[in-house]
């Protein structure tokens, strides 16, 4: 047995934090996987758990020199008798994954418990409090995001250091400017002020600077060396090199100014930076904050306001007009329309009225609505969405794996190039004026300062998470949903799609539109509905056969004979055949209801009716043929309807340059009558379910441009399932079954195809946007690191050019939330 927990980790600050975190977790006996992310600053850690624990995970991530953001809570404990209680309700407590401590006072009855905010919530401690048998009283407000905490106390941290930095390094800077351009008089080069330069230099280097020391020595203890390696280097050469003439024993200019300065500017960078990954991660808050925070819930024939966390599946809810849906639900009274858009993308709202689903945190406009609940806390619709859009904006895309096995290696390149740099400019580099006021070895080492400090994996650790985390939480919000980075990436070179018929371009609720029998002509039983007896005897029956069945055309059959008033029989012995049909025993007669293909399989006669299979399949019909004691009766014929927006759908995508092609289980001559409504490329038709993914394989052996070909599947039933799974990017409806959804790396959360549209849209410009990140990340260290190891950087300029070229990286990528797609 395998355990997910995802953990968020603070203190990383480059793409060689990423790999350390990874390579430590991995060593951890029992860790099967570890994945780190960078830009949501979050490890998703698959785990045997008797192998292992949490706290050794965490531990090991401490060990390596980062910490793990937890959050602590204080409750106020009801019906504790004795110390007894108190241990017992510590080791319910403790039992609990995510619970790192627990200490339970009797004497005050207080509950203090430190824990892990991704893998546990206070909501879910109180309820484990309660099924302890006691009570936890809520000490008002929200429970703390502690995650939120974190990131706010780091950004808080960074700013203040800046603070700092800046009221040292901004007197240093402009005095020491001004006393080389001669500004002061000769004063200002005495002995004493060297002092005074020092005494601004040092807080700024071992205070302000202290992150750096500490993450380089972490790194370099694991054996792996991060950006803070290079600022270390660099800003302490400067630093130590003035330390002689400082105190007399050479004669020099000193570089105290330098070293201040690019510790400041890489603070600067570093908040931007932090602030910029904020707004990165902003979809999830925003998802979170659609959640209602009270529901008002009928127990015992009272209604009472609850806190959301408190509703239980059963639970009666009513929501007045105005208010949020506080968790998902069935109607069971009440008519109203609800504003789904926040969740769907769709804007206009859908009607609901007894039996119909209600999701939670859609907003509810117009009447009054009672509901059942059947979905709570961790399973409601809005949980899941937020679990998927997080696991999504922890994984990696395929196109970061160069990224990462560049940053591997790049900080020991860097230092060998500074070296290099060194050396070349002492015993290599032209000669100095008789009247220069450096020396040979003050230009190597201010050249090899530049280097190492010109030099920033960050950029390259930023590039792709960055635009995967803004992607995914800009598709959440469009209702499109993307499970991976891997998905996303692979959208965006899509070349064919594959639509499914039933569900996806039509609306999946087929209407019975003629029944024919083989003792009259070809008058429609709609038109004439007191036509022959033997027309709702023949109805009768195929009903009372399809009673059993799941099937969109079995249902419409179905729903007509209720229509009717017509009283159906139990069947007995129902049989389901896959893309064939239906059989069982009705009143001691043999009834089979399916397609040609199951009366030919059978060896029945058609007494007839083939011409009029033909002319309905003609008119874009499916013809289901009535076969009563072996021989066929009849006819009932069943159209589907085009969904909204299915015309524009398909013509989107061929704007797109995409090739559209429709798979169904259906006769040609209807597939190719929907084909023409619509405008596709291609149908294939009378594909049995078992043969869509062979279909799928058959599409991807293609090659389009020379390259082959990236097939996307569209669908929404079980049926759709292996060829979802089959596809390069299987696409579900989210109107479909559960089946379908957890077999598709992309899911649409309403049934409007313009979705796929969408999707395509989105993951081409998070793709192009990827590709700009990562161009200026190797185009900016391949142009600026030769360019500073020849000397045409000052150090300072390199250390702003450094910490702007992440902020750049990030900003880049929060272009997409504005994205037009």
């Amino acid at each position: 047995m395998t355990n997910t927990i995802t953990l968020p980790i603070t203190g990383m600050t480059c793409a060689n934090c990423v790999a350390t975190v990874e390579r430590n977790l991995k060593r951890v006996n029992g860790v099967t996987n570890a994945v780190v992310n960078l830009s949501s600053e979050r490890a998703t850690v698959e785990f045997d758990p008797t192998l292992v624990f949490l706290p050794d995970i965490i531990g090991r991530v401490e060990r390596a020199g980062y910490g793990v953001a937890t959050g602590e809570a204080d409750l106020i404990i009801k019906r504790l008798a004795d110390d007894n209680d108190a241990r017992r309700l510590e080791k319910a407590l403790l039992h609990i994954e995510g619970v790192l401590e627990a200490h339970v006072a009797l004497a005050t009855e207080k509950a203090r418990v430190r824990y892990v905010p991704t893998i546990v919530s206070q909501a879910e401690i109180r309820k484990a409090v309660a099924q302890a048998g006691f009570e936890a009283l809520e000490l008002g407000g929200d429970a703390d995001d502690a995650e939120a905490k974190a990131r706010a106390a780091e950004i808080s941290h960074q700013k203040r250091m800046l603070i700092i930095g800046l009221l040292f390094t901004v007197p240093l800077f402009v005095f020491s400017m001004a006393r080389d351009f001669g500004l002061f008089g000769m004063w200002a080069h005495a002995d004493w002020v060297h002092w005074v330069m020092l005494a601004f230099a040092t807080p700024v280097q071992f205070y302000v600077g202290a992150q750096y020391y500490a993450g380089a020595y972490k790194a370099l203890r694991n054996g792996a060396a991060n950006m803070e390696v290079l600022i270390a280097l660099g800003t302490t050469a400067a630093y130590v090199y003035s330390l002689p003439i400082v105190f007399g024993w050479l004669d020099g200019h000193v570089y105290l100014e330098t070293s201040a300065v690019i510790i400041t500017l890489v603070r600067l960078g570093k908040l931007l930076e932090a602030r910029a990954k904020g707004g990165a991660s902003e979809a999830i808050k925003k998802l979170m904050g659609l959640q209602a925070k009270t529901a008002q819930v009928v127990r015992d024939g009272v209604e009472i306001a609850v806190p959301v966390e408190a509703v239980r599946v059963g639970d009666v809810v009513l929501v007045r007009p105005g208010e949020k849906i506080p968790v998902d639900g069935v109607v069971i009274e009440g008519h109203s329309s609800v504003d789904e858009s926040m969740l769907t993308g769709e804007s206009l709202p859908v009607t609901k009225g007894p039996g119909d689903p209600v999701i939670g945190a859609t907003l509810n406009k117009l009447g009054m609505l009672k509901f059942e609940a059947t979905k709570v806390g961790k399973e409601t619709a809005l949980a899941q969405i937020i679990r998927l859009v997080e696991e999504a904006q922890g994984s990696k895309a395929p196109i970061q794996q160069l990224a990462d096995q560049i940053s591997a290696v790049f900080v020991p390149i860097v230092i060998g190039i500074a070296v290099l740099t060194f050396l070349g400019w002492y015993f290599l580099g032209p000669p100095l004026p008789v009247n220069a006021d450096t020396n040979a070895f003050t230009r190597a080492l201010i050249n090899m300062v530049a280097v190492l400090v010109i030099a920033c994996p960050c950029a390259m650790g930023l590039a792709t998470p960055t635009a995967v985390m803004v992607g995914t939480g800009k598709g959440a919000e469009l209702g499109v949903l993307l499970k991976n980075g891997e998905a996303l990436e692979r959208a965006g070179h899509i070349t064919t799609v594959v639509l499914d018929k039933t569900g996806t371009i039509t609306k999946g609720q087929p209407a019975v539109t003629d029944i024919i029998t083989n003792d009259e002509s070809a008058d429609s039983a709609l038109q004439n509905p007191k036509s022959k007896i033997q027309n709702e005897e023949l109805l009768r029956l195929a009903a009372s056969v399809e009673k059993g069945s799941e099937h969109p055309l079995g249902e419409a059959i179905w729903a007509e004979a209720t229509t009717r008033g017509l009283h159906l029989s139990e069947p007995e012995g129902f049989q389901a055949e896959a893309g064939l049909g239906v059989s069982a025993e009705v009143d001691g007669r043999a009834v089979a209801v399916g397609n040609l293909r199951m009366m030919e399989a059978r060896g029945y006669p058609l007494n007839g009716l083939q011409p009029e299979v033909k002319r309905l399949q003609a008119e874009a019909k499916t013809a289901m043929l009535v076969a009563v004691d072996g021989a066929v009766r009849g006819v009932i014929a069943v159209a589907d309807t085009l969904k909204d927006g299915s015309v524009e759908a398909i013509a989107g995508l061929h704007r797109m340059g995409l090739r559209v092609v429709m798979i169904t289980g259906d006769n040609r001559k209807t597939a190719e009558a929907i084909a023409r409504q619509v405008g596709l490329d291609a149908v294939l038709a009378e594909v049995l379910p078992e043969g869509k993914a062979a279909e799928i394989k058959k599409l991807q052996a293609e090659t389009v441009n020379g390259k082959p070909a990236v097939v996307a599947m569209v669908g929404d039933g079980v049926n759709d399932a292996p060829a979802l799974a089959q596809a390069d990017v299987g696409i579900a409806i989210g109107t479909g079954t559960d089946v379908a959804i957890a077999a598709a790396p992309i899911t649409l959360m309403s049934g409007d195809l313009r979705g796929v549209v969408r999707a395509v849209a989105l993951s081409r410009k998070t793709l192009r946007t990827i590709k700009q990140n990562l161009f200026w990340a190797f185009f900016y260290n391949v142009i600026l690191i030769p360019a500073a190891a020849l000397g045409f950087l000052n150090p300072m300029l390199a250390a702003g050019a450094m910490s702007f070229s992440s902020v750049f990286v990030v900003t880049n990528s929060l272009r997409l939330k504005k994205a037009d797609v």
